[in-house]
């Protein structure tokens, strides 16, 4: 072989090493970069199974202290309410002792979203286990839940929610709504100086602000007395359901959510207001059939119920077909408060 030849071969041997070497360094190198990509999906998998970890533990102990908290305040609750939802609404004063001046249950059917609303009259004389009184006074000294366990006892009904405002908050959410058109049925004129109630508002259809709403509602006439304000209640509740149904309030609902959020106290949590969501948007453009709660005033003033009509009339409101348990995907449990 000659030395041209051998020369030709060592280049070409030294290619093919080269070759091989660069295929090696190559193959090292995708190898490394693979080790790398699968370290990166690994540490990022456990990331986000660590981060979902703790968003799931962190919610389970919501959960677990929401069911705590409602187990806590919870009672017995009668099945025969499963299909509604029962809210006891009310409106406190802004005397030092901060007695419920309105006291409502507002009840929804789950089911067809029709609603219905019990009005009781401050001044009803119940009798508790150890004292009796006026129910507007108890959430002076027993706060909302033993308003609502005393609701719950003088109804025979379930009572699933509460929500208490103020006369502050329930004016500016009037306002915030625009308003109300209430027919007056009488020249409202009154003056108490040592309440600061000043109120003067003129028979007839009246566009009413948040503040005068509040006064046609507080105003106690001479000719109904008790029984005109429940009445005016009643009126101001089929008024205030027709406004909130209309199209132009839900560019409203924010600095409405707003008020509910951090102005009113209620015993809804996330967990409910799911529940509360679906029930709301199935509400039923029927105007709510409302009740006063039967009964006569005595000689003392107050307020006593007729009992045997009471449960006949309640028997209508909640009429044994429709008290079937409804189940509806997604809603949260509707359990009583009727704690102590």
């Amino acid at each position: 072989m000659s030395s041209e030849t051998k020369e030709n071969v060592e280049k070409k041997r030294k290619v093919m090493r080269r070759r091989r070497k660069v295929k090696a360094f190559r193959l090292i190198f995708a190898l490394v970069v693979l080790c790398l990509i699968g370290v990166a999906i690994l540490f990022v998998g456990y990331g986000v199974y660590s981060a979902g970890s703790r968003v799931y533990n962190e919610f389970a102990e919501m959960y677990q202290g929401y069911n705590d908290r409602r187990t806590a305040r919870m009672g017995t609750a009668d099945p025969k309410f499963d299909g509604y939802t029962n809210i006891l609404i009310m409106g406190v004063d802004d005397s030092e002792r901060q007695e419920a001046d309105t006291i409502l249950v507002l009840s929804f059917s789950n089911d067809t979203g029709k609603s219905r609303i019990i009005s009781i009259p401050r001044d009803t004389w119940i009798t508790m286990r150890s004292n009796s009184g006026r129910i507007g006074t108890i959430y002076g000294w027993g706060g909302a839940n033993r308003m609502v366990k005393e609701v719950s006892r003088l109804l025979s009904i379930s009572i699933h929610q509460y929500i208490i405002i103020d006369m502050t908050t329930f004016a500016d959410l009037i306002d915030v709504l625009g308003g109300l058109d209430i027919y007056v049925e009488e020249n409202m004129d009154y003056e108490d100086e040592a309440a600061g109630l000043s109120i003067h508002i003129g028979q007839g259809y009246q566009h009413l602000s948040g503040e005068e709403v509040q006064k046609y509602l507080r105003y106690r006439g001479e000719k109904l007395g008790d029984v005109g304000r429940v009445q005016r209640q009643q009126k101001f509740i089929k008024a205030l359901y027709a406004k909130v149904l209309q199209l132009d309030t839900i560019p409203k609902l924010p600095a409405i959510a707003d008020i509910f959020r951090n102005r009113m106290e209620t015993s809804t949590e996330i967990f409910d207001s799911a529940h509360l969501a679906n029930v709301l948007r199935r509400m039923s453009s029927d105007p709510p059939t409302t009740l006063m709660l039967p009964g006569s005033e005595n000689l003392d003033g107050a307020w006593v119920p007729n009992v045997a009509e009471l449960e006949a009339r309640m028997s209508e409101l909640f009429p044994l077909q429709d008290l079937v348990p409804q189940s509806d995907e997604g809603d949260a449990d509707s359990e009583a408060i009727v704690s102590d």
